[in-house]
């Protein structure tokens, strides 16, 4: 049997694990969700027409974490175990312990009933030192280093000490563009299955043996994949239920993490451009408004701006999950 034909069906193991983990999560939970109560509350400020989403049942990013986490234990932990490449460990965590902020912050709101959990200082800690830890960790393994690769050329720079600054905002960036992303049925979810789907297309590619340095590229691809498809069965508009802050902070920690684990964290600006331009988008706004008292769209993130322009938010998942596809297909020739 020849390396990629071993590759090809743990691949497709963690990815239908996840998948069918996740689907029957979700079927069996979400009445439960329903009748707790356990939903959604639309901000006044946001457009008049998602009101009716009210009530939707949140902290979905839960089932996907638990089909992640289901081919992680039967998938991931042999090839760790077998291999001793403990990389993946690191990553993972990473991306755990950003749900579990997440987690905490829709909690929050679900017992106070309203739609802000964590305060921004309070989240910006927590995100903080998890990312110092994550930079941490990777370094003390030999992961990541002071040298900064420009996509698409051979030109590179070590930027030493502040490397780890710059590293550390970018992630903090990163997460949360992921998280202002999801405001539509499927459109964040949407978008990290186009760039998870990437980073499976370079691990076969480019690393096409079977080998304790892939395996676990190829496990937590597939089961994200799976995840996240399995969750886009109930997400999709109209959603059954939303992903929360647990989700979305998961993906972006995902997102990130596999752009240092890869060594092109920088590509994310190509692979990763809407969550980067959703995110731009209300920096440009608050910083246009507090400046002038005027605002460049007619609401932020942008997203929302194009919902006003009249699109149907089926279209705008459409279209940015179609530039973002375009965009992983460039970026696969940045790697």
């Amino acid at each position: 049997m020849s390396d990629i034909t071993k590759l090809s069906l743990v691949f497709i193991g963690a990815l239908l694990l996840s998948f069918i983990t996740t689907f029957l999560l979700e079927k069996k939970f979400i009445p439960a969700l329903m009748r707790i109560k356990l939903g959604q509350v639309i901000l006044e400020i946001g457009p008049r027409w998602h009101k009716s989403k009210e009530g939707t049942p949140t902290m979905g990013g839960l089932f996907f974490i638990g089909g992640t986490l289901a081919s992680f234990v039967v998938f991931g932990i042999p090839a760790v175990v077998m291999g001793g490449n403990t990389t993946v460990l690191t990553v993972y965590i990473f991306m755990l312990l950003n749900g579990a902020i997440g987690f905490i912050d829709d909690f929050v709101k679900f017992v106070k009933k309203r739609n802000k959990g964590l305060t921004a200082t309070q989240k910006l800690i927590l995100q903080t030192a998890t990312a110092a830890a994550f930079l941490f960790t990777m370094a003390l393994n030999g992961n990541i280093n002071t040298i900064v690769n420009i996509p698409f050329t051979d030109i590179s720079f070590d930027l030493g000490i502040v490397f780890w600054i710059f590293a550390l905002l970018f992630i903090l960036f990163i997460v949360n563009a992921v998280n202002l992303t999801d405001g539509l049925d499927g459109l964040a979810g949407s978008i990290s299955t186009c760039i998870f789907i990437l980073f499976a297309v370079i691990a076969f590619v480019f690393h096409g043996e079977f080998s304790d340095i892939n395996m676990p590229k190829i496990v937590m691809t597939g089961a994200l994949i799976g995840g996240l498809i399995g969750f886009l069965c109930y997400n999709l508009y109209p959603a059954k239920i939303f992903m929360g802050d647990t989700g979305s902070l998961f993906l972006g920690g995902g997102v990130v993490a596999f752009a240092f684990w890869y060594g092109e964290p920088l590509l994310i600006v190509f692979f990763g451009i809407m969550f980067i331009i959703e995110a731009l988008s209300v920096v440009i706004q608050v910083l246009s408004f507090k400046l002038t008292g005027k605002r460049v769209f007619k609401m932020a993130p942008i997203h929302h701006h194009f919902e006003m322009c009249g699109w149907h938010e089926t279209k705008v998942v459409k279209v940015f999950t179609a530039i973002t596809f375009i965009f992983c297909i460039l970026s696969y020739f940045g790697f």
